[in-house]
């Protein structure tokens, strides 16, 4: 029996950080907010080292980037998409108002998502390696954001903190889609330079 899919160990943080996610929004119902954040902050953990492990296999095909670069972004859209939107209707943004803003947050992350994955798989194509710089904010910034903003509601009243998560609401998704330069933070890099001092 085969399956479809390209089955390596390359594509197991990412795989981790979508039930992470799943797990969130099951807590996101249930009215568990830390742990839900608790699950989005580990979901981006996830997201930011899963392009290391991917990079660390030498003899991937053409088919298995293609593949990991597609999977990631469907992951992240219900992982830094539909989960932070979950969250947050449960969470105060329930109006009508709100869920329109939460509409286009989701609808802005599927473009930001989408639009990385056609410029990536043509970058790849040409250049190899790995980008310097984001075009407009990533999705999986929300991953930092959202739960930061949490820690807020235990030091302000409910009704501030609803303000606060209608302000972001409206502000992430405009800068998911805005044009704009944002300096990589490169993970393999980093560790390279760590590795570097100490020999």
């Amino acid at each position: 029996m085969r399956l479809i899919g390209f089955y390596n160990y390359t594509v197991i943080l990412t795989y981790v950080s979508l039930i992470s996610s799943l797990l969130g929004i099951k807590f996101a119902f249930e009215g568990n907010a830390f742990a839900a954040m608790a699950c989005l902050a580990a979901s981006g953990i996830c997201d930011m080292f899963d392009g290391v492990v991917a990079r660390s296999k030498k003899n991937r095909t053409n088919d298995e980037k293609n593949f990991g670069i597609q999977l990631d972004s469907l992951c992240d859209v219900i992982c830094f998409g539909a989960f932070p939107a979950i969250f947050l209707y449960f969470n105060g943004v329930d109006s009508v108002v709100g869920i329109i803003l939460l509409m286009l947050f989701v609808l802005c992350a599927v473009i930001r998502l989408a639009f990385f994955n056609v410029l990536e798989i043509k970058r790849q194509q040409t250049e190899g390696g790995v980008t310097k710089k984001y075009r407009g904010l990533p999705v999986t910034s929300i991953a930092i954001i959202l739960p930061l903003t949490f820690l807020l509601h235990y030091l302000l009243p409910e009704n501030v903190m609803t303000v606060i998560y209608y302000v972001l609401t409206v502000v992430v998704p405009f800068l998911f889609v805005l044009d704009v330069g944002i300096p990589k933070f490169c993970v393999d890099k980093f560790f390279a330079r760590k590795k570097e001092k100490r020999s």
